[in-house]
């Protein structure tokens, strides 16, 4: 997978919303109850069980969106001894739970911070670009829209699964998607892990056309072991959401700048204009 680390494309407004929701999602990372013990590798069976309670009660569960089946018991936040020994205490709902609402918070939970921190790279090279071409206001809809198009679709194809779905990946995807259709020829600089991390400026077709291929192999379980806890469906549901959702504005979209300098190991040739 290659890593990107920034583009070639201006923008002309200070994109505050993308910085927002950056924000907003470190902010909600830090407060998640027990995070701090699970992501140091120490977490105890109190912290544990205070996350199990919270992202039961905030994270989106595709049984829920779907068949709107809410459990009759949840864990607590307590820890109790039973017959094998301690564990989670569990118990009637101290709160009512709105599938549709969880849609929302649980795109801003993460579970580790590679999970964030990722999210989050991503979002800031290529989101500053879609709320300038947007707008703050348009930008903040289309984000929410592939959010919730990524989660419904992911529960439609998983329909009994009880699994927590957590992250911002949908949304981030769509905002992949609508960078692909409207600035395909713009110019990314990413790392690429040969022996060493090679940096190299490609176009963004092909760094983000290899994403979305790399998605779909994920999603049918092949070369990765983790493929039951990553929603790659969600991702590719997203992505495809971005691309429908930004493809009006394509034709009033400017070309980013021609770039200069090292492209593929050769200098690219200047254009003459007479």
């Amino acid at each position: 997978m290659v890593i990107p680390v920034h583009d070639v494309n201006p923008v002309r407004r200070t994109p505050w919303v993308t910085y927002a929701l950056i924000a907003a999602n470190l902010v909600v990372f830090l407060s998640t109850p027990g995070i701090a013990g699970s992501v140091a590798g120490g977490s105890d069976l109190a912290q544990l069980c205070h996350l199990q309670a919270f992202l039961d009660h905030y994270a989106a569960v595709p049984r829920e969106l779907i068949h709107h089946q809410l459990p009759r018991v949840v864990p607590t936040g307590d820890v109790g001894v039973g017959a094998q020994g301690p564990g989670c205490v569990v118990g009637p709902p101290s709160y009512d739970k709105s599938p549709p609402v969880s849609v929302f918070t649980a795109m801003f939970l993460h579970g580790s911070w590679l999970h964030l921190l990722g999210n989050m790279l991503f979002l800031l090279i290529f989101g500053n670009n879609i709320e300038d071409r947007m707008g703050h206001v348009r930008f903040t809809l289309f984000y929410v829209a592939c959010g919730y198009a990524a989660s419904y679709g992911f529960a439609l194809f998983n329909d009994n699964s009880a699994d927590p779905l957590i992250g911002a990946s949908g949304a981030i995807a769509g905002v992949l998607g609508a960078y692909l259709v409207l600035y395909p020829r713009a110019r990314v600089w990413v790392l690429v892990p040969f022996l060493i991390f090679l940096p190299l400026r490609l176009p963004a077709w092909l760094v983000l056309g290899f994403w979305f291929v790399l998605q779909a192999v994920y999603s049918s379980g092949e070369g990765v072991s983790d493929a039951g806890t990553v929603a790659y469906a969600a991702h590719i549901v997203g992505f495809l959401a971005g691309v429908l959702l930004a493809w009006p504005l394509r034709p009033g979209t400017p070309p980013p700048p021609e770039p200069r300098g090292l492209l593929f190991g050769r200098r690219a040739r200047p254009r003459h204009t007479g």
